[in-house]
């Protein structure tokens, strides 16, 4: 009976070994023991001392693990910074409808950082409570920590102050001056989010070093130093993590080997996504390429003056099946786009940097979860059916779309021409006096407009004035002085970035000499390629008749004091009849609108057709550009959050002239129709 007993334990024992040896975190075949679960290799086995409640993402046997279990990344962009603060539970739960599990954002530099040492982490740029809030809805975190993120954002995110450092700086390289402001900027923000690690109890289980980097440089110095950083404020715990196009050329340049960094692709999408997984085996240690699409592009941006994009659902669908049925990975760029704010909407250059194409104010990218969040479409529904059959997961319903008010015709009143109220957009101690027009960057104005002021000799006939370079767009005026009595300036023509054509200047009686007005607009960044370095304002001479004009004054325009010049100091109304011809000037009109119960306060948009171009702001929040005269965007969003109950005020700067009915209309839909095949310039 001993003797059996003893036979029987060994061949346990002998089963056990047997066992043990087949399994992966066990195994001590070559091949997967240069691939252990722990991607840095500072793990050991969880069955070795660790607590087996210890928190940990890793990457083993070409698969993700999450706490020892096998894990497949369902992901989708939605960045905090595209959409208002109250309504990130709201676009957050529609994700989580919608199967993710993992929300990847982006981290714009420019957002945190507005002016040098200025440091912004509160309202819209509140990243702590955007993360932990997705961690309170179950979501896993993705960061793309930059310090470059394209994202269709002013300057890829690099804040615009960095065009000001003379000599200029080398973005996106090993440039000692350019990496001592990276420094500065991760050595704040780095050890804020260092506590949101996943391995730290926080959401947080991968982060983005640079972007695309293969598509732009090959600067391999650059990428180890960014790598070194990093790891100096996270820990050499989480995995960091690249992406690239799905080409060996961008692979070469854009991955950093020896770091133990994972290489993620992208890749259009319908494209074959299996070779291409094979081919991103290549930039990975042996058992470390679990196959992830970090942009499944679900849409795709759409610039001012071209149709708007919009994509094939079941098509779409189809192509996230073709990944997810073989348990590959995929983030879904975008899962919920939003909107560009203010003055951060991008621009891309074709094959010069005068081919310049500006991105709209919308970023709905034709996304499943809308610009305004609603879900009742095609493709949402389509994804959503995919997921459901991969995931495993019975899914949760999505909230049903919020509520929109159209309310309806506003008529506007015109407050003031732009000159009229100059002297309250300027502040004459941050006037700048140059020989040579200055770019925007140099004279401290980031975002918006800037007006160069110079003379003119008397001219006896009409005369040629030729500007070589300017970015992005200027108005061009002519008087004989600032006229003190209500009169403006002449409005002569514009010079696009694109068209740079010449303008001519009529003949002007003054008795003096003639003052020269050119109101340039900066319409947005480049955010990718290889013109990113995108100064804006006037970067050449100015002629007239082939003379250089020298002696400039340049007043950086405020818009942020707009509603309060109106507000505080009245200024003398405008009255214009509606058969009256309006003149081509920049001016401000205001619209009010009032809202009777609480429960009427809802997201609206306000549609701009038969307007010109311009910026709007409503109850003092810039809702962004406006130009339907270019199209296709007609309307601008307004989330519900900015409006309230009473009165509601709209603002508009109109840079040359209104619908001729002097409305507004506040409707309940978005409209992309806007424009025409022909744009006269």
């Amino acid at each position: 009976m001993a003797s059996t007993t003893t036979v029987e334990l060994l061949l346990l024992v002998l089963l056990f070994l047997l066992l043990t040896a087949a399994a992966p975190g066990f195994s001590s075949s070559p091949e997967l023991s240069s691939s252990p679960r722990s991607f840095h290799r500072r793990h050991g086995s969880p069955f070795l001392g660790q607590a087996p409640n210890d928190r940990r993402f890793q990457i083993s046997d070409d698969m993700f693990w999450k706490d020892d279990r096998p894990f497949r990344i369902i992901g989708g962009d939605v960045h905090y910074f595209r959409v208002l603060p109250q309504y990130w539970r709201d676009r957050l739960l529609r994700a989580k409808a919608l199967g993710l599990n993992t929300i990847q954002t982006y981290v714009p530099w420019n957002l945190h950082e507005p002016e040098p040492n200025k440091w912004v982490f509160e309202g819209i740029a509140d990243i702590e409570a955007y993360l932990k809030l997705a961690q309170e809805l179950g979501f896993l975190v993705m960061l793309r920590a930059g310090p470059y993120i394209c994202a269709e954002w002013d300057l890829g995110g690099f804040p615009a102050w960095l065009l000001a450092i003379e000599p200029p700086l080398k973005l996106r390289s090993s440039d000692m001056t350019f990496l001592h402001y990276v420094e500065r900027w991760w050595a704040v923000f780095l050890p804020r989010i260092a506590p949101l690690l996943y391995q730290n109890g926080g959401p947080i289980i991968m982060v983005q070093v640079e972007n695309e980097f293969g598509s732009y440089g090959d600067d391999k110095a650059y990428l180890h130093h960014l790598v070194t950083l990093a790891r100096k404020h996270l820990g050499h715990d989480i995995i960091l993590y690249t992406t690239d196009g799905g080409s060996r050329e961008t692979l070469d340049k854009g991955t950093i080997p020896g770091e133990g960094v994972f290489s993620a692709v992208d890749f259009s999408t319908g494209e074959d996504p299996w070779p291409i997984f094979e081919l991103q085996k290549k930039y990975n240690a042996p058992g470390q390429s679990p196959p992830l699409s970090a942009e499944f592009y679900t849409g795709w941006l759409t610039h001012w003056g071209e149709q708007n994009t919009e994509t094939d659902a079941n098509r779409t669908a189809a192509a996230l099946e073709n990944i997810l049925s073989r348990n590959g990975s995929a983030v879904l760029y975008m899962a919920h786009g939003g909107t560009n704010f203010g003055f951060y909407s991008g621009a891309n250059t074709g094959q010069n940097e005068s081919d310049y194409k500006a991105d709209l104010t919308s970023y709905d990218y034709d996304a499943p979860i809308k610009e305004s969040g609603d879900v009742d479409n095609l493709k949402y529904k389509a994804l959503r059916r995919v997921i459901q059959e991969y995931s495993g997961v019975v899914l949760s319903l999505p909230p049903p779309d919020n509520g929109k008010k159209g309310y309806g015709l506003v008529t506007v009143r015109k407050i003031a021409s732009f000159f009229e109220v100059l002297d309250g957009m300027i502040n004459p101690r941050t006037a700048v006096e140059s020989e040579q027009p200055m770019a925007m960057e140099s004279v401290g104005q980031m975002f918006g407009f800037l007006l160069y002021v110079s003379e003119l000799p008397i001219m006896g006939t009409s005369s040629i004035l030729k500007i070589q370079k300017v970015h992005d767009r200027a108005q061009v005026f002519v008087s004989c002085t600032m006229d003190k009595n209500g009169g403006s300036p002449r409005h002569v023509g514009v010079i696009e970035r694109w068209s740079n054509r010449e303008l001519v200047i009529p003949k002007v009686s003054c008795s003096s000499n003639i003052s020269l007005f050119i109101l340039v607009e900066n319409l947005g960044r480049v955010n990718y390629g290889k013109y990113i370095f995108d100064r804006k304002g006037i970067l050449s001479n100015v002629t007239v008749d082939g003379a250089v004009i020298l002696g400039w004054k340049m007043y950086p325009i405020s818009l942020d004091i707009c509603s309060k010049l109106f507000n505080v100091n009245p200024i003398k109304q405008v009255s214009i009849s509606r058969t009256e011809k309006i003149s081509a000037e920049p001016g401000f009109y205001e619209g009010r609108f009032y809202i009777d119960s609480i429960e009427q306060v809802k997201d609206t948009f306000i549609s701009f057709r038969g307007w010109n171009k311009g910026i709007a702001f409503v109850n003092n929040f810039n809702i962004g550009r406006f130009w339907p005269l270019f199209g296709p965007q007609c309307t601008l969003y307004v989330p519900a959050p900015i409006l309230r109950q009473g009165e509601n005020v709209v603002v508009i700067l109109e840079l040359h002239a209104p619908n001729p009915g002097l409305t507004i209309n506040l409707v309940k839909k978005p409209d992309f129709t806007c424009g025409s095949k022909q744009y006269q310039k």
